[in-house]
């Protein structure tokens, strides 16, 4: 089994960016597809990104396309997000999850293992 720990929220102003860093434990990471997930208060939680397993392949949702980075390192067992560009409306709970048979990269039912989050707080 895969245990998740996410780091790297903070607050920080529009425009500005952060990297956000989801570190495995136990089982190797690299047999998993890796996502980030977000969730904003009152909202439900949002797909961000998704990393396969290999790292070859990569998948953004549109509202951050162009602006956010997914990379994943497996010898190290660990899944960044690159978040250049923030918006306000980027603020909430990102998490970080794993899904060892992932059939649609957006739905976070196909992923089985989350961290407890990491909170993102952009300023205007």
């Amino acid at each position: 089994q895969v245990e998740l720990v996410e780091s790297g929220g903070g607050l920080v102003q529009a425009g500005g960016s952060l990297r956000l860093s989801c570190a495995a434990s136990g089982r190797t990471a690299g047999t998993y597809f890796m996502a980030w997930f977000r969730q904003a208060p009152g909202k439900e939680r949002e797909f961000v990104a998704m990393i396969a397993r290999s790292g070859s392949s990569t998948v953004y949702a549109d509202s951050v396309k162009g602006r956010f980075t997914i990379s994943r390192d497996n010898a190290k067992n660990t899944v960044n997000l690159q978040m250049d560009a923030l918006k306000p409306e980027d603020t909430a709970v990102y998490y970080c999850a794993a899904g060892a048979f992932v059939r649609v990269y957006s739905s976070s039912s196909d992923y089985t293992i989350w961290g407890q989050g990491t909170q993102v707080t952009v300023s205007s």
